[in-house]
């Protein structure tokens, strides 16, 4: 099942969101039992940096962007259904193109 089809059932969600770019990247965080967590959010058209600790798998459940992952030049294009890998301790570039619906998974 994909992300955008899913319902995370017996978890509990922060209700402060997280806020980047001044307002146009915000993230809710979603608490598994295992000890696991997630976050959903969405992305304003913009052009954003962002670094990461963790490993992460990037889902995005609706829009258009492109990104150029941590040590390569080229940009890649993402619509909605599909996915990227970001290794931990990096750096990634993102170019939104229209309003952005994604669930962030994390990895240690």
């Amino acid at each position: 099942m994909s992300q955008a089809d899913a319902q995370f059932d017996n978890v509990s969600v922060e209700t402060r969101a997280n806020v980047y770019h001044d307002g146009k990247v915000t993230s809710r965080v979603v608490k598994f039992a295992d000890g696991s967590h997630k976050t959903l959010g969405i992305m304003l058209p913009g052009e954003y940096t962002f670094g990461t600790e963790a490993a992460e798998l990037m889902e995005i459940t609706a829009g258009s962007l492109e990104v150029q992952l941590p040590g390569s030049d080229e940009w890649l294009h993402i619509e909605g259904g599909q996915s990227f890998d970001v290794p931990a301790n990096a750096s990634f570039k993102l170019k939104v193109h229209s309003l952005v619906d994604y669930c962030c998974s994390y990895f240690k």
